[in-house]
This record gives structure tokens, C-alpha cells and sequence, in this order.
């Protein structure tokens, strides 16, 4: 199939790379600021020009036709490019918005007590930062830059690793007082909390320590990073929790080592974008100061 010879309209264009883009009608009207009946409308009116199918429309989701991801592979860098080039022709002077994709945890313990720092050198950008997902080795393709997990650098993106997770066991002071020294020193018959994603943790803690296998009088699972230190944080169990995210928990002592061993696993935070932003001058400038602060953190 070829697309040669054909005037389509760059509205109806730019509509199907949103809606491509985010695999929804409805976000893309959100987006567009229209309907998602008008969305439908410009999406089927582009299939009629084009004489065949893009999407495959299912109860919760779209997928590509074979056409449709051919078209999105080759128009939605040229959008983004037209995007750029007319926003850098606007005469007056207007806002820039960034919007970031960081996991939780280093969102409150990292990144967003530093902030201030890139915001007061940086007024004339706004920053969206997100912090509702939690997964690993998922880039957040509706924002421009992400801080996230992973276990090697994501193909077919840019990216900077900033530094290694590193888990310690770590409890409260009042949990310590409650158990014998020799039951703190080997972590036999205490109660472990686990974060769900990393459910061999401790396991793999043990091992690397030379310990024997955790044999834990019971166990609190949970599935946020947040969670598994607040409750470490109530005395409710010894978790392995990632440094240097949590040191201010421990220079606060509502946290405290019980053993200096760290597991070093293989994902590491990583900043992250597309190659078609590499010339965005907010992100350039994102990416200096996160490179500054946060590589090789300790």
C-alpha cells in the first residue's frame, strides 16, 4: 500500500498520531480538547481518504492495523518536528511545560526535595512531575522524560543511568528494642516485610551476605516502595529498603540499619526520553541538572 499522491488534511493527521499515541479516542480528545465522537469522525474520514483500515477498535483499547502502524512510524516524528518548528516561530514569549514520569519513592525522597533547586534557576519552565505509577522497565509514554527502574538501558530511547538500587535491611528503633540482639545480627525468626515486586529480595540479600535462608516468624507484603517504609517505619517488620533514597530516614532515626550488608541488584534509575526531543531545550536543561544531582548518588 502506498500513501504517495494523496492531499490529507495535517488536522486529521495530527489527530490520529495523538490518538496512535495514546491508543484512546478519549484521552486523545482530552488532549485535542474535542469530542470523542469528533475524534471517531476525523479517524474513520482519514481511513475513507486513505482506503483502508489503521485501527483495530476494541471494547477498551486500540490497536494498529498493519497500515496504521506503518503510518505512525512515519508521520509522528514529522508532526513532533512541525510541533517544534512552530512552537520556536511563536513571536511571543510563552510558558514551557514539562511533564516528568518518576516513580514514588524517589519523588519524595529525591527528586522533589531537591526541585527548588532547577526551579529557581529555571522559572520560565513548568514542571508536571507524576508519581502514580509504580511499575519497573516501563517508560511513561504520554510525558516527555522519565525517572524510572531499569534493568539496562531502554532500546530505541535515550537515556542516562543515575545510579544503582542498593537494598539494606532496615527497621525501627522501637522494633529493635522489642527483639533479642542475636535475632537482629542474623534475622531468624523476625517478621519481613516484602515489596510484591521483589518478592526474592531478601532472599537474594541473604546470599549475597552469606546468611542462611530468611526464616521469617511471618511476613507483610506490599506493593509500593512508600508503604514498605512507613510500615518498617511503625515497627510493624525489618524491610529492605534502597539507599541512598532512604538515608534521610535514617539520619532522622526513624529508620535504622541492622546490618551494613547492601544487596546491589542489576536495575538502576535511569533518565530517560525520545530521541525526536533530544534538541528540546527544557529537557536539555532538565537533563544537566538531574546529571549533576543524582549520578553516582550515595
Amino acid at each position: 500500500m502506498s500513501f504517495a499522491g494523496k492531499r490529507l488534511s495535517l488536522r486529521s493527521l495530527r489527530t490520529f498520531c495523538v490518538a496512535a499515541r495514546h491508543r484512546s479516542f478519549r484521552v486523545a480528545a482530552e488532549e485535542l480538547f474535542v469530542s470523542a465522537s469528533a475524534i471517531s469522525h476525523q479517524i474513520k474520514g482519514l481511513e475513507r481518504e486513505l482506503q483502508t483500515s489503521l485501527f483495530l477498535r476494541k471494547a477498551q483499547s486500540l490497536e494498529f492495523t498493519d497500515a496504521g502502524a506503518l503510518l505512525y512510524a512515519e508521520l509522528d516524528p514529522l508532526i513532533r518536528q512541525i510541533d517544534a518548528v512552530t512552537q520556536r516561530l511563536v513571536s511571543r514569549p510563552t510558558r514551557r511545560s514539562l511533564r516528568i514520569s518518576v516513580q514514588p519513592f524517589f519523588a519524595s525522597e529525591m527528586f522533589v526535595p531537591r526541585l527548588p533547586e532547577f526551579t529557581k534557576e529555571h522559572s520560565e519552565i513548568d514542571i508536571h512531575v507524576d508519581t502514580s505509577n509504580e511499575a519497573f522497565e516501563k517508560y511513561a509514554a504520554d510525558f516527555d522524560v522519565s525517572i524510572r527502574l531499569f534493568g539496562s538501558a531502554p532500546a530505541n530511547l535515550l537515556s542516562d543511568r543515575l545510579f544503582s538500587l542498593r537494598l539494606v535491611p532496615a527497621a525501627s528503633p522501637e522494633f529493635c528494642d522489642r527483639w533479642r540482639p542475636a535475632a537482629l545480627r542474623d534475622l531468624q525468626g523476625l517478621p519481613l516485610i516484602v515489596h510484591a515486586t521483589r518478592a526474592n529480595a531478601w532472599k537474594e540479600w541473604a546470599e549475597s551476605a552469606q546468611y542462611g535462608p530468611p526464616r521469617p516468624s511471618s511476613v507483610l507484603k506490599l506493593n509500593s516502595m512508600i508503604a514498605v517504609a512507613r510500615a518498617a517505619e511503625r515497627g510493624l517488620g525489618a524491610a529492605l529498603v534502597p539507599v541512598p533514597l532512604a538515608n534521610a530516614w535514617f539520619e532522622s532515626g526513624s529508620l535504622v540499619r541492622l546490618v551494613d550488608h547492601e544487596l546491589v541488584v542489576r536495575d538502576g534509575y535511569y533518565f530517560v526520553y525520545r530521541k525526536e526531543d533530544e534538541g528540546r531545550d527544557d529537557i536539555r536543561c532538565l537533563r544537566e541538572w538531574i546529571l549533576q544531582t543524582f549520578v553516582d548518588a550515595r
